[in-house]
């Protein structure tokens, strides 16, 4: 009777243990979940050296996430003061010297013992392109003396370089599509997965010198020199892209004056972009020595212009009109202006940058309609200067330039890019997205330092809290009962040892 009690503890020992273990098991193997571990921080530092100035960016990332996606958060955002570094031209070493401001600024937040880790590089874009066309030796002079001044820094300098129109534009849609989290998503049933092409969105850039527009298009790419292949998380994007070099804003007001200069063939021009009672003299000379500027310059350019505005915003367009070749384009659906090929636009659009600045000075960024957007931009450029002037007092010189501008943007919007009042909802006009600027410096520094692989990324998988504490208890039951059985055979055997060998029989 006393055996047979033995061997059903033992038993019964013996199947808790299985079942505790096959339990820790199913815990282990089935019940995981995406965790956020404690790491370490890595940093990276762009400088965009951009026709009009140059912006520094910190950007900081969870050093075990490289290949993840929406890890990326910027840091510092710093506006070197001064001009753009293509304005250095005759003082090429002040190009250096100009940012170490904004140097210091992002190497007291990047910790110093990470500083030789920290990547660091600076990309230029439409003035310095304007500039070494129009003086190469220049240009290789500036980015010579920012190398010197940025090589000496306590990072891991990867260089100064000329970013191409192309680069620009498809760097600019990589960031915004990124931070949007429409790159790659990670489903419920464990696989990294491409979203719909519905969620990707177009990238419309302008800054001082050119602008960029990049989308999918709903067809085949028929132009190659448009087309941008991109190899992200495990799958292509082919990407219609292409810039506008020239078609700035401040190459934009540039070539306007140039060519109101052109027509009146007289050093007073009535500026009908500028507000009415605005008068301004500047000098000839620096009107027309950029390579945008092909009107014909007065025989002296020596002399002053004295500018005068009108406020006429119908005469401001039709001016505006005649810097674009709309006629190179008559009968082709598949054309912008200038002859350059686009598909139609389709999907929407994030517009930044002075697209950006301009809409926001005029309050119409908050998804107003077309028609809220014209009338609100005639009527600004309307009002007389003196009602201007008491409204933004200190800020005359960017004030003037706002209706010229914002009817720049119409125009090229909806002659230039093919947008119409149906279309119009799907621009959004934005300074920032999932908390950093939008513009070409994100996708850059995520091109540069592999930060976005050409591969899905392999999906980590552990324990929540919960579970975790569970699997413990659950392992140690098992533990303690594999234990118990194993005493209690130890003892039993030594039992039966000790009754043998005194002789007694057993009951």
């Amino acid at each position: 009777m006393r055996l047979i009690w033995k061997e059903r503890v033992l038993t019964a020992l013996l199947w808790a243990a299985v079942a505790l273990g096959v339990t820790t098991l199913i815990l282990i193997l089935v019940e995981a979940t995406n965790v956020l571990l404690p790491t370490d921080t890595k940093f990276g530092i762009v400088f965009d050296a951009g026709s009009s100035h140059t912006s520094l960016f910190v950007y900081r990332w969870p050093a075990d996430k490289e290949n993840d996606t929406g890890v990326v958060s910027q840091a510092l955002d710093c506006q070197v003061k001064g001009p753009g570094i293509s304005s250095y031209a005759s003082n090429p070493e002040q190009a250096g010297e100009s940012l170490r401001g904004c140097l210091e600024e992002a190497l007291a937040l990047v910790p110093e013992d990470q500083h030789q880790e920290t990547p660091m590089f600076l990309g230029a874009t439409a003035g310095m392109r304007l500039l070494s066309q129009k003086n190469s030796s220049q240009a290789e002079d500036i980015f010579a003396a920012v190398t010197r001044v940025l090589g000496q820094a306590p990072v891991d300098f990867r260089g100064a370089e000329l970013l191409a129109g192309k680069d620009e534009g498809a760097l600019g849609w990589i960031t915004v599509n990124y931070v949007l989290g429409s790159l790659v998503k990670y489903s419920f049933s464990g696989e990294w997965i491409q979203p719909p092409e519905g969620t990707l969105v177009g990238a419309l850039d302008m800054g001082g010198a050119s602008t960029q527009i990049t989308f999918v298009p709903g067809g085949p790419i028929l132009d190659e020199s448009t087309q941008a292949t991109l190899h992200l998380y495990g799958f292509e994007h082919s990407v219609y892209t292409h810039s506008y070099l020239c078609f700035g804003r401040d190459q934009m007001l540039n070539r306007l004056l140039a060519a109101l200069v052109q027509s009146s063939q007289a050093l007073r021009v009535r500026h009908p972009c500028y507000h009415s009672g605005y008068q301004d003299t500047l000098p000839l000379a620096t009107l027309f020595e950029s390579p945008c500027v092909h009107s014909t310059a007065p025989p002296d350019l020596t002399q002053n212009l004295t500018v005068e505005g009108t406020g006429n915003p119908g005469a401001c367009t039709l001016a505006i009109r005649d810097l674009f070749n709309f006629s190179s384009c008559t009968g082709r659906r598949d054309c912008a202006f200038d002859g350059v090929y686009q598909p139609p636009v389709q999907g929407q659009f994030y517009a930044f940058s002075n697209f950006y600045r301009t809409l926001h000075f005029l309050n119409l960024t908050s998804g107003q309609p077309l028609a809220t957007a014209n009338a609100t931009i005639w009527e600004f450029c309307q009002r007389p200067w003196k009602l201007v002037e008491a409204a933004w007092p200190g800020q005359q010189r960017w004030v003037r330039d706002h209706c010229a501008s914002g009817l720049y943007i119409l125009t090229l919007l909806l002659h230039g890019y093919g947008f119409s009042e149906d279309t119009w909802p799907s621009l959004e006009f934005r300074k920032q997205a999932g908390g950093a600027d939008i513009g070409w410096t994100l996708g850059y520094m995520l091109n540069l330092t592999s930060m976005i692989p050409a591969q899905a990324p392999a999906q980590w998988r552990a324990q929540s809290r919960s579970i975790w504490a569970a699997s413990v208890v659950f392992a140690v039951l098992t533990l303690m009962a594999v234990l118990a059985a194993a005493v209690a055979q130890l003892l039993w055997c030594q039992e039966r040892h000790g009754s043998h060998s005194s002789g007694r029989p057993q009951p």
